[in-house]
Order: structure tokens, then sequence, then C-alpha cells
């Protein structure tokens, strides 16, 4: 009987970047998925999103999706096919009992193995989040998963929700030339933006054929004129109830309740992603999985989960870190802000993209970097640029003498602080 070393329930980003991270320190690796490896990002999130961003007909985004998740799926077969690290394709569960040495009820392919009292990374992801809305049982309703399974192009589309998801097919399908109708209860779509670059992006879209109807609340499906409405009001921490037979907390709401470093409440269980509803990003995953290796191997890191940029991936995308303009304010703290334009900017002039504004957010006192916030081609890169500094304590002065490539959209940003 071999000895493993950890224990992994889920091989979505988070998951399967854990076990191979643990395979390279060397550790034995059990890994549990019961579904496609990947996850959801890989398989009905980000990527196949990303195929539909990047094509400029539903046939196209079909096909293309039809080539690229394989493709992708396949190589995290192949990561997931390290001599360290044993993949089972079975769903695991937490027996009854407390002890450490009976904790996991799993499948008969497990018996011989020495899973004893091993560390265990739950990595279990997230769920659509559907709202208790009349009629939501309409076969009209579908969530991301169910519109990027359609095979056929609707030509009314409703999408209730204008956050990360929603914005994304909104911006994708009217390109495609579907006619779109976002719903949003709030008075500002992308509410982790801030607010004034969201309305922009916004205002944008909207001159571009999309309707808006802000500050609405959907109460019956039936009010609403559509070949295929989407719900797209967010996940939840994909929680199992066997969590409790270990003692684990959760919530069904927010997830598996854990602390800095993604301890659960049981010694020796960790949960990482969706599933613990902190930053439900797969780049966060990703780190904290590496941070919960570290862990178990003794190995220090300077990971900052303080700082985690996310984008939206419309057209122009959008991009941010950091707090928001409204959240500095809030908080009272003093703060200074620097803009810059993409009509500026002679790349963009170059490109055609000339739509986008940045707002860099700098302290007053010592020109610390506290956050960046933006929308325009390619403005996910300018941010993550600005995420490195802010890793690494940079002062707008310093961001000045640093030389930037010229014609590049990375010197809107060195604009901002000039």
């Amino acid at each position: 009987m071999e000895k493993v070393d950890l224990i992994i329930i889920g091989a979505g980003p988070g998951g399967y970047r854990a076990a191979e991270y643990a395979a390279k320190q060397g550790l034995k690796v059990v890994i549990f998925e019961g579904s496609e490896v990947g996850g959801t990002c890989l398989n009905v999130g980000c990527i196949p999103t990303k195929t539909y961003v990047h094509s400029a007909t539903f046939a196209e985004a079909r096909e293309r999706m039809a080539s690229v998740v394989p493709q992708l799926r396949q190589g995290v077969e192949t990561i997931l096919s390290h001599p360290n690290i044993t993949l089972v394709r079975e769903n695991a569960s937490f027996a009854t009992t407390p002890l450490l040495l009976e904790r996991l009820r799993v499948g008969e392919s497990c018996s011989g193995m020495g899973l004893g009292e091993a560390p265990i990374i739950i990595a279990t992801g997230s769920e659509t989040k559907w709202l208790p809305i009349k009629g939501k049982e309409d076969p009209r309703v579908v969530d991301s998963t169910g519109l990027l399974n359609l095979e056929t192009q609707p030509k009314r589309l409703a999408i209730i929700g204008a956050g990360v998801i929603g914005m994304e097919f909104a911006s994708v399908f009217n390109r495609f030339g579907t006619e779109v109708t976002v719903i949003e209860y709030l008075k500002e779509c992308l509410p982790a933006l801030d607010s004034d670059i969201a309305k922009r992006l916004r205002k944008y879209l909207e001159k571009g054929g999309i309707t808006f109807k802000m500050k609405t609340a959907v109460e019956d499906i039936a009010d609403i004129d559509a070949d295929v409405v989407l719900m797209a009001t967010g996940r939840k921490p994909r929680v199992q109830a066997d969590f409790a037979n270990a003692g684990i907390e959760f919530d069904e709401r927010k997830g598996v309740t854990v602390d800095d470093h993604f301890k659960t409440t049981v010694n020796g269980i960790f949960a990482i992603g969706d599933v613990n509803g902190k930053q439900m990003l797969a780049h966060a995953a990703e780190m904290q999985a590496i941070h919960v290796v570290n862990q178990i191997i003794g190995k220090p890191d300077n990971i900052r989960f303080d700082i985690m940029p996310a984008a939206i991936f419309t057209q122009p995308e959008a991009a941010c870190v950091g707090p928001t303009e409204d959240q500095l304010k809030a908080e009272g703290l003093a703060y200074e802000c620097r803009k810059s334009f993409w009509r500026a900017n002679g790349k963009a002039l170059a490109m055609g993209e000339t739509e986008g504004m940045l707002k860099l957010f700098v302290s007053p006192e010592d020109g610390a970097i506290l956050g960046c916030h933006a929308y325009g081609a390619h403005s996910a890169d300018i941010v993550q640029e600005v995420s490195v500094l802010m890793c690494k304590h940079t002062t707008i002065a310093e961001l000045a003498d640093m030389v930037h490539i010229h014609p590049t959209l990375s010197e809107i940003l060195k604009s901002a602080v000039e």
C-alpha cells in the first residue's frame, strides 16, 4: 500500500493546480472528480465564453468552442497523468465517522490506497445561483451553461443580471446580431467595477444596440418578451451536505468557512476556490491552491490575496484591481485620481480602438498605488501590470521612471502618472 500525502476533491482550476504543484514538490496525490476535469471554468465558463468573445458569428463560436475546450481539457488530463498523481473519476464524500482514517467515503477503485490521515483540499467549485422568480421553470430560461449549449442563435435574448456573466453574453450576442435586453435590479452594472467606468461602458454598449433596463426587478418570466431568457444572477459555492459529517462549518450561500490561510474548522482540511466564497475567480483558486500546498510542505510564500485583479471580457473589455473610488470615499481614505484615455494613445488610434478610460488611484502621501479601474481594448493587460506594481509597493514616481515600449497600449498607464 502506497502512502498518499494529499487528497483533493474536485479537478477544476484550484484542484488540478494543487495536484500539479504538489506532485512537483514530490507529494503523492489522489484527486477525485466525478465529472469532466477542468471544472466550470474550462468546460462551461471562462474558456468557452472567450471562444464566443473572439468569434465573429454564432456559428464560428460554436465551432471554435467544440475545438478549443476538448484541447484544453486534454491538457489538464496530461497534467493529471503525472506519476505522483492518481486521478479517481468518482465523487468523494465525507463519511459519518469523525476518525481521520475513515473520513472519506469513496468507491471500490480506491481500495488499497493508503489514504490514511492525509490532508484534504476541498475544491468543488460553484454552481448557478437561481433566483426564486415566478416562471423560472419556463423552458426559455437557461443559465450560462444552457446558453452555451444552444444550437440555434436566438433572435431575442433577455438577460437577467448585469454582472460579469450577463454583460459578457450581452456584448457577444449583440455582436452576433441578436436583439439583447439586459434587466438589472441595481442602478448600475458590474458592481465590482468603479461606477464611473461601469457607466461609461454601459453607455457605450447601449449605443451599440443593447437595451438596458436598470433598477428593474423581474417578478414573472411571463412578462419578458424574448426567445431565450438568461439567468445571470451570479454563482454560489457548491457545498455538499456531507461536509457536516466531518464537522466542517459551511453556509449554503457563503460557502465553506475558512481562515486567511484557507483552513476549514477541521484540522487538516482546507477549502479553496469558489467553494469558500472568498474570491470567485479561477486565478484566485489557483493561487489559493499553491498557498495551501506550501503550508502542507512548510514552504513560505508572499502571495497577496488582497491584491486580486479581475477582468470582464465585453467589447471593449474592462478590468480592475483594488478598491473603487466609491469605496475609497466610503472608507474615508485620502486618494488622488489620475485619468488617462485610449483616444490619446497612438496604438489605440492605429488599432481603431479609441473607446476607453483608465482611473488610477494613488496615495497623496507617498504616491503608493491604491488601485486601478479601466475599460478599453486590452485593459486587462494594463491592469495586470498595475497589479504587479502594487504587489511590489511601487510608487507613481517609480512608475514614471519606467520605460514603456512605443507605440503600445501600456503607455496609457504611463500617461496617467506623467
